[in-house]
C-alpha cells in the first residue's frame, strides 16, 4: 500500500458511470449505449475550507454528510444529462432542463423521509408493540430495535440489487473501489490490473451507513437506561437529536479506518465490508476503464502519460453545466493512438456507496 496515495481520491457510482473526486476536482465519466464516453469536469468547494471551525471532529462529519448528499444529487443530474435522459422520445432536448434536477432533489428528499420512517419509526413501533403485548424487553428494546433495523437494511439492499439498473450501478460501484484500490497500492492503472483487487473498501459509504446503525444501537441502549419509561414520541425525538452525533462519530471512524490497518480497525470494519458484498458487484473491464478514466482525469497532474491524452479529449467532453450537444464523441471501437489506448486503460467516503470523499488533507 502506497501511504502517500491513501485518501487522495474518492468516488461514487452513477448511472452507467463513475464520478471521482480529488480535492475540489470532480470528474464524471459515463458510457452511452453506443459506447460513446462522456467525460464531465466539475468542481465542488467545501464550506469547511472557508470556515475552519467546521473542521472540528464530529461536526465535520455532519457537514461532510450534508455536502456529499448535495454532491450526490448534482452528480446524478450530470450522469442523466450525459446519457441524454432528459431527451424526449423524438430525440429533442426537453424545454425545461431543470426538470430532472428537481426530480432528483425530490427523489432524494423522499428517500430520506422513507429512510427515517423505515429504519427509525417502524422498528421502534414494532419493538414497542412486542414489548407491550408479548414480552417486556426493558432497556434491551433498543437492541431488538437495532437488530430489526439491520434486518430491514439488508433486506432492502438485497431486494433492490435484483433490479437490472441497480445491479449495473453496483457493478460500477465495484469498478470504483477496484480502481481506487489499484491506485492506492501504487500499481499501474489498467483494467487488467484493477480487476485483481478487492471490490470492498473501508472508506465506503455503505460501511459508513452500517456503522451508523451499530452506533445507533449503542446510543439507543444508553437512552433507554438513562430515561426509564420514556414515551415513544419523546424517545424518537431524543434519538433524532442524537443522530448528528452518531453521524459525526461514524465519520471519524471511517476516516480513521481508511488510514490505519490494524486488528481493531479490521474487526470494526468487517460488518461494513461484508455488507459491500451486496452493494458492490464484480465489474466488467469496460466498467473498470470508465472508472480509471475518471480517476486519471481527476488526478491528471499526477499522470504525465495521461495528461496529453486528456488534453486531446478523444471523447465527448464538457464542463459541468454545459449542454450535452457535442461533436467530439468517440465510440467504444474508435481507433486511438497506441499511447492513447494505453492511457485510457492505464472510490469512497460518504458514498453513499453515496460513495464521494473528504478532502485529501484530512485523510
Amino acid at each position: 500500500m502506497n501511504a502517500c496515495r491513501l485518501g487522495k481520491v474518492g468516488g461514487q457510482a452513477v448511472i452507467e458511470g463513475v464520478m471521482m473526486k480529488a480535492g475540489e476536482k470532480t470528474v464524471t465519466t459515463c458510457r452511452k449505449e453506443d459506447g460513446t464516453l462522456v467525460v464531465t469536469d466539475g468542481t465542488f468547494h467545501s464550506v469547511r475550507k472557508k470556515h475552519k471551525i467546521l473542521n472540528i471532529p464530529i461536526l465535520r462529519g455532519v457537514i461532510n454528510f450534508v455536502e456529499m448528499m448535495i454532491l450526490s444529487v448534482k452528480t446524478l443530474t450530470i450522469s442523466a444529462d450525459a446519457l441524454d435522459l432528459d431527451v424526449d422520445e423524438d430525440g429533442n432536448k426537453q424545454e425545461d432542463s431543470k426538470l430532472i434536477s428537481v426530480l432528483m432533489i425530490a427523489a432524494t428528499v423522499l428517500g430520506v423521509v422513507l429512510a427515517i420512517g423505515l429504519f427509525m419509526f417502524l422498528p421502534n413501533f414494532l419493538t414497542g408493540l412486542f414489548s407491550e403485548y408479548v414480552f417486556e424487553l426493558g432497556a434491551w428494546e433498543a437492541v431488538a430495535e437495532g437488530i430489526m433495523k439491520i434486518a430491514i437494511f439488508l433486506a432492502y439492499l438485497s431486494l433492490v440489487s435484483l433490479m437490472k439498473d441497480i445491479k449495473r450501478t453496483f457493478m460500477y460501484h465495484g469498478a470504483e473501489h477496484k480502481s481506487i484500490a489499484c491506485f492506492e497500492a501504487g500499481a499501474e492503472l489498467t483494467p487488467e490490473n484493477a480487476k485483481n483487487y478487492k471490490r470492498f473498501h473501508p472508506r465506503c459509504g455503505t460501511s459508513f451507513m452500517f456503522f451508523m446503525i451499530l452506533l445507533g444501537i449503542i446510543a439507543g441502549l444508553f437512552v433507554k437506561l438513562i430515561f426509564d419509561d420514556l414515551h415513544t414520541v419523546a424517545y424518537t425525538g431524543i434519538r433524532l437529536a442524537l443522530l448528528p452525533v452518531v453521524m459525526g462519530l461514524g465519520y471519524e471512524f471511517i476516516l480513521f479506518a481508511g488510514k490505519h490497518d490494524n486488528a481493531l480497525t479490521r474487526i470494526l470494519s468487517a460488518p461494513g465490508l461484508w455488507v459491500q458484498r451486496i452493494t458492490t458487484k464484480e465489474p466488467t473491464e469496460d466498467m473498470l476503464e470508465v472508472a480509471i478514466i475518471s480517476l486519471k482525469c481527476a488526478l491528471r497532474d499526477e499522470f504525465p502519460d495521461f495528461k496529453e491524452f486528456y488534453e486531446q479529449r478523444p471523447w465527448e467532453s464538457r464542463a459541468d453545466g454545459e449542454s450535452s450537444e457535442s461533436d467530439g464523441a468517440v465510440s467504444e471501437d474508435a481507433e486511438l493512438s497506441s499511447e492513447a489506448k494505453t492511457a485510457s486503460e492505464s472510490d469512497i467516503m460518504p458514498e453513499n456507496d453515496a460513495t464521494a470523499t473528504e478532502d485529501a488533507k484530512e485523510q
